[in-house]
């Protein structure tokens, strides 16, 4: 069994991961050969559906990269089918308040530390009989701070037992702030925003996560994110090929 983000976080490492929106396993499976530590199948604005991410999670699995899911809400039916397909990490959206957290944690974790259902139907064919021994340990559980009420709460929610990491949405956080969608690093409600996930998650003694990119990812690194996305596949496709595209272009034209 591959070492768990968890165990990696607690050991002081960064975790460098891509982001799936396209609903491909040959997609998932080259991004988790191309060095990731993690990768994660997105079934809240992806593409893909159920079936789909299952068979993308069987992709990732064939890589040295772990199989992150993020759920398409804190719906305790989807989180405990994308464990049972093999998830090693659960990222949850919209999360407002410290009981938010806690559902998440009962839906990720068996007793008695959740209220996991046992059926580990496929991920029992990865892992075999052992996997009910240490899914508890294995898994990581991480809620996303992404609204005005999840940052108000956010120490509250660091501190619910079972949680790992807080993982920061900085598009719908920005949005919230009444800033435009994306990194606003240098604007002060933004910044301290950032600074008080931050503080909340090392008072708890938990990780920090971001989706980012690779221009902003060593500004996180410095920040002391553990867990942090350096593309999407849809945006790595594209931007490979208008460059080869303008390549090509470019050469035409010294051409003539």
């Amino acid at each position: 069994m591959n070492t768990s983000l968890k165990s990696r976080w607690a050991s002081g490492e960064v975790t460098l991961g891509a982001w799936c929106m396209i609903p491909e396993p040959l997609t998932a499976e080259a991004l988790g050969r191309a060095g990731f530590d993690w990768a994660l199948v997105d079934m809240q604005h992806g593409c893909m559906d159920y079936e789909t991410a299952l068979e993308m999670i069987r992709a990732i699995d064939l890589t040295p990269a772990l199989p992150v899911v993020r759920v398409p809400w804190n719906d305790p039916g989807i989180i405990g089918r994308m464990l049972d397909a093999g998830a090693l990490g659960i990222v949850i959206p919209m999360i407002q308040t410290a009981e938010d957290a806690r559902r998440a944690v009962d839906a990720c974790l068996y007793p008695p530390k959740g209220r996991r259902s046992f059926g580990p139907v496929r991920v029992g064919q990865r892992d075999g009989p052992g996997y009910f021994m240490e899914a508890n340990e294995r898994i990581a559980v991480i809620p996303m701070i992404e609204t005005p009420e999840a940052l108000a709460n956010v120490e509250e929610i660091a501190t619910v037992p079972g949680v790992d990491a807080l993982f920061v949405g900085p598009f719908d956080l920005s949005i919230a702030l009444g800033l435009p969608p994306g990194d606003n690093d240098g604007k002060p409600a933004f910044d301290e925003a950032i600074a008080r996930v931050s503080a909340a998650a090392r008072s708890a003694g938990i990780a920090t996560a971001v989706l980012s990119n690779a221009k902003v990812a060593p500004l996180r690194i410095g920040q002391g994110f553990q867990m942090i996305s350096t593309t999407t596949d849809i945006n790595a496709l594209a931007m490979a090929a208008r460059g080869d595209l303008e390549a090509v272009k470019s050469t035409q034209k010294k051409e003539n």
